[in-house]
């Protein structure tokens, strides 16, 4: 299908968020869909989706104009959105997650689980996916949940498919089976528009792209014309800078040591160290135990054996709220099951781990969170018209952004910071880094959680790779690189 915007404008109260947005997306093509969190991106596919209504502007399929007034519209006509936060019902199984936007039952005829089952079970086969239909989501990682949402479009037969940053909490071997069924949908003509912040992603799929920035097309074409480089500068309006972060800084005294934890069902005999000043990276590949290592540190789940020691004096964790007395921060990897509380608003999900620590004889002292929010807002340069809209109303870049505030309000000795540049767009990714060096300046220790090399290796004074829940090396900053990091995490020979 051929999908054309014309003169596209939105408005939410003074927000002008779309500003006459016009480009096209041909059949049987891959178009990047590019810019900063904030830009405009998800708006103008949920006017597509059918979500929003534009305030002016026609959407033409195949030349013919369409209006949507609701969801179900725009999915009959062949239109699938791929959520960034993903749109499944943990507690029911994949199967029936597969379904949930298609009438079934024919009548009063019961449900046909048993075809639902043979139904996802040769969509699997298909598309090389290795799950049993009758697995609960809930018992599913991240990566896999991706994966059922890309089948899903596919059983409703779609010729168009949204993929809002579908790679995000994906290995390079998920991701390349993602890119594989994105080049066999294209093949079988189906137009697919690839939103992503990583750039080298989008130069290996994609056909075209167009790029917003503050709700005005700035630049569209043909990827193979373009770099990174510069539809990095594109996004953001100057040149994103790409040197190595590194700071050699004289190390500090001591503040985390884990000696020998253990917890049978994900990591087993981990020991290591963190100092005053450290960025210190944790990375392997999908399964090797490093964020539940460290949810166990933050007191979420209960370690078997080893112990843990806080300025060289043994420590016992049994609650998220110890580790927060202990100084312990934790930004978890899943933001809207784990980070965000969706029925508060901004102020308050920025707020809530330092509540108890401002409060006056009990009661919360909104002033003084009101201003934190402000000083965060400044230093991470979150987009947001009003610390009282509730935290929804914020691109997932944002939303993230807060959660980091909320845990720097807590001033925090140990800042874990799991997959911290989740859906974060490159310009706010620096910003993000810069607070983390400024944080590792005044004696923070850093621990960055990520699989993107990249990120290690421009930031990590020192990184511990991890092979099915063991330590399976550590790297000095000058030892580091891909091709060092990636043999340790596939099980190649150890440096410790």
């Amino acid at each position: 299908m051929h999908i054309a915007f014309q003169n596209i404008q939105k408005s939410f109260g003074k927000n002008h968020v779309l500003k006459d947005i016009s480009f096209s997306i041909k059949e049987g093509e891959i178009c990047a869909l590019l810019g900063e969190n904030g830009a405009g991106k998800s708006t103008l596919m949920n006017i597509l989706g059918g979500i929003h209504r534009p305030d002016a502007g026609s959407i033409y399929a195949d030349g013919k104009e369409v209006r949507f007034t609701a969801p179900e519209q725009s999915i009959k006509l062949g239109i699938s959105f791929i959520h960034q936060e993903l749109n499944l019902i943990n507690d029911l199984p994949i199967y029936e997650n597969m379904f949930l936007e298609r009438d079934y039952t024919k009548g009063f005829r019961r449900v046909p689980h048993q075809e639902m089952i043979q139904e996802t079970k040769a969509i699997f086969e298909r598309m090389q996916v290795d799950l049993d239909p009758r697995t609960l989501v809930k018992d599913l990682d991240s990566s896999y949940k991706q994966i059922i949402e890309i089948c899903r479009a596919i059983t409703m037969h779609a010729s168009v498919i949204i993929m809002d940053e579908p790679t995000t909490s994906l290995t390079d071997s998920e991701i390349e089976r993602v890119f594989s069924m994105m080049r066999h949908l294209r093949d079988q003509q189906v137009s697919i528009i690839f939103i992503s912040h990583k750039l080298k992603e989008v130069i290996e799929v994609c056909d075209t792209y167009t790029v917003l920035r503050d709700g005005n097309l700035v630049s569209q074409g043909q990827v193979s014309d373009v770099t990174t480089k510069e539809l990095a500068r594109f996004m953001v309006g100057y040149d994103v800078r790409t040197d190595q972060l590194i700071q050699q800084r004289e190390r500090g005294k001591e503040i985390l040591r884990a000696d020998k934890l253990t917890d049978a069902a994900a990591f087993s005999n981990v020991s290591f160290s963190v100092h005053q000043g450290e960025v210190v990276g944790f990375t392997g590949l999908l399964g090797d135990g490093r964020s539940e290592l460290f949810q166990s540190i933050f007191g979420a789940h209960d370690i078997s054996s080893g112990k843990l020691f806080l300025y060289g004096k043994e420590i016992h964790i049994h609650t998220t709220m110890d580790a927060i007395k202990h100084g312990i921060a934790y930004l978890p990897r899943n933001r809207k099951e784990n980070a965000i509380i969706k029925d508060m608003d901004i102020l308050e999900n920025s707020a809530i781990a330092s509540w108890k620590r401002h409060a006056k004889w009990g009661v919360i002292q909104h002033s003084i969170h009101k201003e934190k929010l402000e000083v965060f807002q400044k230093q991470l340069k979150i987009r947001m018209t009003n610390a009282s809209n509730n935290i929804l109303n914020l691109s997932g870049g944002n939303q993230q952004k807060i959660v980091l505030a909320k845990w720097l309000s807590t001033d925090p000795r140990i800042l874990i910071l799991d997959n911290p540049t989740q859906g974060v767009d490159v310009g706010a990714k620096e910003d993000m880094y810069d607070i983390i060096l400024r944080l590792a300046d005044k004696g923070v220790g850093i621990i960055i959680l990520s699989s993107e090399a990249n990120e290690i290796l421009r930031l990590c004074n020192r990184t511990y790779v991890m092979y099915h829940g063991r330590l399976q090396g550590e790297l000095k900053a000058e030892d580091m690189n891909e091709q060092a990091i990636m043999e340790l995490a596939t099980g190649g020979d150890a440096f410790i």
